[in-house]
């Protein structure tokens, strides 16, 4: 299978028809970029991954605030890993 590159405003078009596999990838390069605007823009849309891949960001830096409006948005998982940064033992 040849590695195709699809551009941004052919996966826009097919997210905005409801394809869920093109948001996924517009998720991708927003990461990829580093562009958290677009990854919460995409969150915002109903893309579960773009919620994925915020929620792995905001635990990594231990961002109780983002964990939180990450699951606000309905992303369930983030309300997880805010409750286990919240059970986790205090630093000394």
């Amino acid at each position: 299978m040849a590695n195709v590159n699809i551009d941004r405003d052919t996966l826009r078009e097919l997210a905005d028809q409801g394809n869920e596999t093109a948001l996924d990838r517009l998720a991708d390069l927003a990461d990829a970029a580093g562009d958290l605007e677009e990854l919460s823009e995409l969150l915002d849309e109903g893309s579960m991954h773009a919620g994925f891949l915020l929620t792995r960001r905001a635990a990594a830096s231990g961002d109780a605030r983002e964990l939180q409006r990450i699951c606000d948005a309905g992303y369930d998982e983030a309300g997880r890993e805010l409750d286990r940064l919240l059970k986790a033992p205090a630093d000394s």
